[in-house]
């Protein structure tokens, strides 16, 4: 939930550096849960409060999931821009999501391949370490 709100509240709007595949993937782990949640919560509501002509809660559940959609748009888009930055992509590739059906799917691609291990042009690694001093360590054990 650390990496959600990291994304969030330091991150919200910020397109530049980098960002390591656990920061990307939780931040969409928590989201889609939330997301999933609030779907299943308010279809219960609906469910339950339904009668023949009344659909408020299920109105007032589609509006509640709009706008948390809407309120996490950016930090999802910040978020994969600067996850394309750690694997040394621009961050104008997320334009690939127009492509239907391809473009997400090369994007996933993107996402899941292992970001820089030294320094790019959006920053030093998120890690903190470049490939040299795993190497180091890994020979000193």
């Amino acid at each position: 939930m650390n990496w959600y709100l990291k994304v969030v509240r330091d991150n919200y709007y910020n397109f530049s550096g980098r960002a390591r595949r656990k920061e990307y993937w939780m931040f969409m782990l928590f989201h889609y849960l939330i997301v999933f949640t609030l779907v299943m919560v308010f279809a219960l509501i609906a469910e339950i409060n339904a009668t023949e002509y009344e659909y408020d809660s299920f109105s007032f559940g589609s509006v509640t999931i709009v706008v948390y959609l809407l309120v996490t748009l950016i930090p999802c888009i910040a978020v994969t821009v600067r996850r394309l930055h750690d694997t040394g992509k621009s961050g104008w590739l997320y334009l690939l999501n127009l492509i239907p059906y391809i473009g997400r799917f090369i994007i996933l691609i993107f996402t899941c391949i292992e970001g820089d291990k030294k320094q790019n042009k959006w920053g030093g690694n998120p890690k903190g370490m470049s490939n040299d001093y795993e190497i180091d360590q890994i020979g000193k054990e």
